[in-house]
């Protein structure tokens, strides 16, 4: 008897030392603790808006909840839907830190728009701030579509600034001083890097695919508390106590901005739009890059054009349709079948990273990732550009962004007092990650693509 108890008691025993080493295992291997900050595409949403449905998980999940119980602090960012890449920056850097937007003198009167937004409490005050030890409390940030474009708008102003803002005012926002680095890696998903044809050459698909959301976020065209907000404040467009939801979309969507500015998302999600940006955005050498591509579409057995798998968001088809055949070549931009591929929304191709007016370096993922390329992840094949977010699908993703994010907790923290030099070395020596980490979260057909430079 006594064996037996003598026999139960060291099991306990070991159990209560092997379980919780269990549950907190992704806690105990992470090189980092820096906060992740999802960040939504063109047409999302926050928090609270579109009857409390999360832009991340859809009606099943919530995955700004999930990777917070899993130990990875997340905070799911709302920034204008249909702003501008450089707008929605300037809100996600006030959105983050705290404080009142400033879209910046000089642009606000180029553009001809208020200089100050909404004002934010911060998710994350403490961003960017020196710790005792000399390192600095950065971010991870997480995008998906038009995200990708604003999180690079972000680094870049980040941690070159402005000139233009700089000489014009001295009251100038501490995001245009530049020469900050707060970012130590950027994930961007089915994002539009060189642009999507959906918003260049199909005429008008771009301002009904926004009405389409606009129609199905009122649900009511006369309720006077709107459950989707487009946040174009800057351009005079907030919605009026004595106005109607209707008589405000109509408003918003009868706008000049579409047509008359390039300080809008239908320029910014063209080709030339894309290229205008690549120009100026370039890859930092101190932050990680990352690039998921997504697609469901197969080619045609006779004419060889692209076409959408069964499965995809209904909604997405024709667009998808019109993306598989689509070419053209304007002297400065070719679109030829290489941009067939797509996911309904964005052309695979423009997914991997930049490659129109850029320089950046494009290499596909071996798990040692480097700072200052585009680690391209690989092509979720059988994937919609809604589906990645769990919107449209039963399909579960909580997961794979659960093991997505110990990739990036596994990443070394930064080392903030080295020496220049020494971090010109290190980006050039692969740092080891988990085999184990990368290859569950290949749950899905990948195709390791390599994309030529146009």
């Amino acid at each position: 008897m006594k064996k037996i108890l003598k026999r139960m008691f060291i099991i306990l025993l070991s159990l209560n030392l092997i379980i919780p080493q269990l549950v907190f295992a992704n806690t105990l291997k992470r090189q980092n603790h820096y906060p992740i900050i999802l960040v939504h595409g063109f047409g999302g949403w926050g928090k609270g808006e579109v009857l409390n449905m999360p832009y991340w998980g859809g009606i099943s999940e919530d995955f700004e909840n999930i990777l917070n119980d899993y130990g990875y602090e997340t905070h799911a960012a709302t920034v204008g839907p249909y702003a501008s890449n450089w707008d929605r920056a300037c809100e996600l850097y006030a959105f983050i830190k705290g404080g009142t937007v400033d879209y910046g003198e000089a642009h606000s009167k180029k553009y001809g728009h208020s200089r100050y937004g909404r004002t934010y409490p911060g998710v994350y005050p403490k961003w960017g701030e020196v710790n005792e030890d000399g390192s600095i409390n950065k971010i991870h940030l997480i995008s998906h579509s038009m995200g990708g474009q604003t999180v690079r708008v972000l680094a870049q102003l980040l941690k070159t600034g402005s000139d233009n803002e700089i000489s014009i005012t001295k009251n100038y926002s501490p995001l245009f001083e530049g020469n900050k680095s707060w970012i130590h890696s950027i994930t961007t998903i089915s994002t539009p890097h060189d642009g999507t044809t959906l918003a260049d050459g199909a005429t008008g698909i771009a301002p009904h695919t926004q009405q389409i959301i606009a129609g199905i976020a009122s649900q009511n065209g006369m309720i006077n508390n709107p459950i989707y907000d487009f946040k174009l404040d800057q351009w005079g467009l907030k919605k009026q106590s004595n106005e109607s939801y209707k008589e405000y979309i109509s408003r918003v969507f009868d706008s000049s901005i579409w047509t008359d500015t390039k300080d809008i998302s239908a320029w910014d999600l063209k080709p030339a739009g894309a290229k205008e940006l690549n120009k100026w955005v370039f890859a930092q050498p101190d932050i990680y890059y990352f690039s998921w591509s997504t697609q469901k579409t197969k080619e045609a057995p006779i004419t060889k054009k692209h076409i959408p798998k069964i499965g995809m968001n209904l909604s997405l088809i024709p667009f998808s349709v019109f993306m598989g055949s689509h070419t053209r070549d304007d002297g400065s931009i070719s679109i030829d079948q290489n941009w067939w591929p797509n996911d309904g929304v964005v052309n695979t191709y423009s997914m991997n990273g930049p490659k129109l007016g850029s320089n950046d370096k494009i290499i596909n993922y071996d798990n040692n990732p480097r700072k200052g390329v585009w680690n391209f992840m690989g092509v979720l094949d059988s994937t919609d550009h809604m589906e990645i977010l769990g919107i449209g699908t039963i399909s579960k993703k909580g997961k794979w962004y659960r093991n997505f994010a110990d990739i990036l907790g596994n990443l070394p923290q930064s080392n903030d007092n080295i020496a220049s030099s020494i971090i010109k070395i290190n980006n050039e020596i692969p740092t080891p990650m988990e085999n184990s980490i990368f290859d569950e979260i290949q749950n899905q057909t990948v195709e390791e693509t390599v994309y030529a430079k146009n």
